[in-house]
């Protein structure tokens, strides 16, 4: 699927100079190498960072809240980012007009991203500490993005056209922006939720019986909380940052997973879930594209359209799922 993704869009490129060019070798045209270089190459390893720190986020949320219907932006942080980027793009009008162009640059908008995921991931930690109940976390995370929400909702109700039409635009998510140098920060911050996260998977097993089993198993309740919570924290903050609130994903492939394998084991759970999210995000990738066409479809309705029906037809199909 890596090599399709970079193969298909509205130029094709055959498969065999796509190999050429990333083995070192040089294509037959120049602009299929620029292509692939500068465009497409960064769009797929985009993608496989979003698809796998998504799938892992929402398995561990769902894991650790024992509910279904989570997903790594269950704690509020998309929301967070939503806030920060609201902030910038839809009050820019309110700064002079040196620091509004710094303000809507792309970096600014990262960091306007960053700065509003980080605040909530904060609040949730602080809360996360005082609170036994993990429940009562889930809550807090759910009304922490309910809050934002109404903000980002008065914000755009006082919002110019112009600015309602780019913030609905990253809203949207943009796997095909990032710069090789973000692209590595953002690989960075993806590799050290995974690392967290591959060092829950114990802890994550002795969840699946609920909390009291797991301290009867001796493990370490609240710092385990502690530790999934921020591994997830990461890597949805992070990705949310640099590619925008991708849906659908975090919450899809973790169940993709369970009813593929047929198994709650996290062992094998969480690297079927991170190299399915790489696949399917990459397929979601191929099909924006529009192979053949010079448009490009949003990411976000493309997670969604294709991914709700296959979750629903493999429930159809393995009707005996928990």
């Amino acid at each position: 699927m890596f090599f399709v993704s970079i193969s298909l869009g509205s130029v094709t490129i055959p498969f065999k100079e796509v190999c050429t060019s990333l083995t070192g070798g040089h294509a037959s045209k120049s602009t299929w190498e620029y292509i692939i270089i500068n465009y497409r190459l960064p769009k797929a390893i985009t993608a496989v960072l979003v698809g796998m720190g998504l799938s892992v986020s929402g398995l561990l949320m769902q894991t650790l809240f024992r509910n279904p219907l989570a997903g790594p932006y269950v704690l509020g942080l998309s929301s967070g980012a939503s806030l920060g980027v609201a902030f910038v793009i839809l009050g820019a009008g309110f700064l002079p007009s040196f620091l509004s162009e710094i303000a809507l640059s792309s970096y600014g908008i990262v960091l306007a991203s960053t700065v509003g995921s980080s605040l909530v991931l904060l609040l949730v930690l602080v809360v996360s500490q005082r609170l036994r109940d993990t429940m009562a976390i889930l809550i807090v995370g759910l009304m922490f993005g309910s809050f934002t929400t109404a903000i980002v909702s008065v914000l755009t109700y006082f919002s110019t056209a112009e600015q309602l039409q780019k913030f609905t635009f990253w809203s949207m998510g943009n796997l095909g922006s990032l710069s090789w140098s973000t692209i590595f920060i953002l690989t960075v911050c993806v590799g050290l939720g995974l690392t967290l996260s591959a060092g829950s998977i114990k802890p994550l097993n002795a969840l699946l019986l609920g909390e009291n089993y797991a301290k009867s198993m001796g493990l370490n309740f609240k710092r385990a909380r502690l530790v999934i919570i921020l591994a997830t924290s990461i890597l949805a903050g992070s990705i949310t940052a640099f590619a925008g609130p991708i849906a659908f994903v975090g919450l899809a492939v973790p169940h993709i997973a369970k009813l593929t394998f047929q198994t709650s084991n996290h062992t094998i759970l969480f690297w079927s879930t991170l190299f399915l999210g790489a696949i399917i995000m990459l397929f979601c990738d191929v099909v924006s594209q529009m192979p053949g066409f010079d448009v490009t479809l949003p990411i976000n309705a493309i997670t969604s359209i294709i991914g709700a029906p296959v979750v629903i037809w493999l429930l159809v199909q393995k009707r005996n799922f928990q």
